[in-house]
This record gives structure tokens, sequence and C-alpha cells, in this order.
């Protein structure tokens, strides 16, 4: 339990670096060479779990909480304007709406993170 406990303070960072990576891989797979740009967004993240700084965790913290609440927004009348749903679409709505919940919660989780734990 102890292992967990030590580990789980990463678990934000690693959710950003693989969303990333993911977004990296498609973005690569229809453009090519363009995507390597996408690829420094992930150098904070990974400069938090190399090498932590309190400073630079809240900032993150606060970013991505304030992208976090623009894309809930953005779902939130997204959803509100689609009428007929099939279940391609309900499933896709379904998805993003998990994606944007769980971006919010790891940002939030990051804040939590810079405020009460010292690395």
């Amino acid at each position: 339990m102890a292992l967990i406990s030590n580990y789980s303070k990463f678990i934000p960072y690693l959710y950003f670096i693989a969303v990333i990576a993911y977004w990296f891989t498609n973005i690569n797979r229809l453009e090519g060479l363009t995507a390597y740009p996408i690829l420094l967004f992930s150098i904070p993240f990974l400069w938090q779990i190399i090498k932590p700084n309190k400073q630079l965790n809240f900032v993150l913290g606060i970013t991505f909480v304030c992208l976090s609440s623009y894309l809930i927004l953005a779902y939130l009348f997204d959803v509100l304007q689609i009428t007929d749903l099939s279940f391609t679409s309900n499933h896709l709505m379904l998805l993003g709406g998990l994606f944007v919940i769980t971006n919010f919660i790891m940002a939030l989780w990051i804040i939590k993170n810079s405020i009460r734990q010292a690395f």
C-alpha cells in the first residue's frame, strides 16, 4: 500500500503524457513530420516526474484546470445542440465526456499535489 501511495502522485503526469502520445500518433499517421512539435507538450510533465518543481506543478495545474473547464463548456454546448443521436454518435459522445471529465480530475489532482505535498 505504501508503494501505491508513493507513486500515486505521478498518475496525472503519466495520464497527460499518454494523451500527448496518443495525440502524436494520430497526427503522425495522418500528417507525418509535422506532428513532432506535439511531443514538446510532454516536456513539462516529464520534468515533473524526473525533477519536481512546486511552481511548475501549480502552473500546470491551473493551466489545465482552465483548459479543462473550457473543454467541459464546449462539450456541454455540443451535447445540447445534437438532436438526433445514433448509436455511433452516442458512443462517441460518451467517450468524449469521459475524456473531458478525466482531464478535469487530473488537473485538479495536479493542483492538489502542488498544495498539499512537498516533492
